[in-house]
């Protein structure tokens, strides 16, 4: 065997060795010592020429707020700001308490809304657009009661005028009604922000305007839209599944009323099955207004 052969044997055997360790790609024609290069020094780098000092420039001091010194009393807020704070976070109790003081005095409807306009004890108030009041015919015998306005309802000023309005009345055209012969309002007079249901507090405030609100209008039946409502007028635990259809005493002084709890139009816009159920509420409400029930 000559020497060239052993040298292309040689060059095959290392070629094999670094295939085997992982080395298939060749970067370069040529070969490069990288422990070398790690080792040779760093090529120095060019220094930068000094800057020249410049004069530090003049703050503006104009708009410098000073910090309180420890132990002085804050500064006055806006008065605007006070009277929201105020309302915003006076207590419910205490608010509730308010606007039952200021309910009981109300000789019409009339004042009665104009008091809830003026009226800052609900927080709600200060997210929504417009008082909604109430809708119909104030001197009909019905009154439909629900839980709270929604989007539409807050920019038009009136309850029910949404889809869940225009459902509301066909529902009530199915047995003979409109809003003619209906009066129809809420438990609490302002949109609560996202349309979710009103909380505990927030009825808890309102609930002395609605109660004079039906001592006002005087209705020989109520219809309860929907489970806050039911409950905040009747005084039930139960869910609306279970109280619907039924009819629950409530009082007026002397006088009892009977208060009718049905399913809210909002809920059946979502589950239209449970539709079923609000036409057997409503035959019993139709019913009842014919004196047969």
């Amino acid at each position: 065997m000559s020497q060239g052969d052993d040298q292309q044997r040689d060059l095959i055997a290392n070629l094999d060795f670094h295939v085997e360790a992982g080395f298939d790609l060749f970067l370069d024609e040529a070969p490069h010592d990288r422990f070398a290069e790690a080792d040779a020094p760093e090529p120095a780098r060019p220094v930068a020429p000094p800057r020249e000092r410049t004069a530090p420039a003049v703050r503006d001091e104009s708009f410098r707020t000073e910090l309180p010194q420890r132990g002085a009393p804050p500064a006055p807020a806006p008065a605007a700001a006070r009277t929201f704070g105020q309302s915003a976070s006076a207590k419910p109790g205490e608010a509730a308490g308010d606007a039952r003081a200021r309910a009981k005095d109300v000789q019409s409807l009339e004042e009665l809304e104009a008091l809830l306009a003026g009226f800052d004890g609900c927080p709600l108030k200060f997210t929504a657009k417009n008082l909604v009041f109430a809708d119909g015919n104030p001197a009909a015998k019905l009154m439909f009661i629900g839980e709270a306005p929604g989007a539409d309802e807050d920019r038009v000023g009136k309850p029910f005028m949404g889809r869940s309005g225009k459902l509301l009345d066909r529902m009530m055209a199915a047995v003979g009604l409109d809003r003619t012969n209906a009066y129809v309002t809420n438990i609490v007079p302002w949109r609560p922000p996202g349309n979710r249901n009103p909380t505990p507090q927030e009825v808890s405030i309102c609930k002395p305007f609605i109660e004079r609100q039906i001592e006002l209008a005087n209705p020989d039946l109520i219809v309860c839209l929907g489970s806050p409502a039911t409950q905040a007028i009747t005084g039930t635990k139960d869910g609306i599944l279970k109280a619907r259809g039924r009819f629950f005493p409530y009082r007026v002084g002397d006088r009892e009323i009977r208060a009718l709890a049905t399913l809210h139009p909002a809920y059946l816009l979502r589950q239209p099955l449970q539709k079923r159920l609000a036409w057997r509420d409503f035959r019993t409400l139709r019913a009842a207004l014919d004196g047969k029930a």
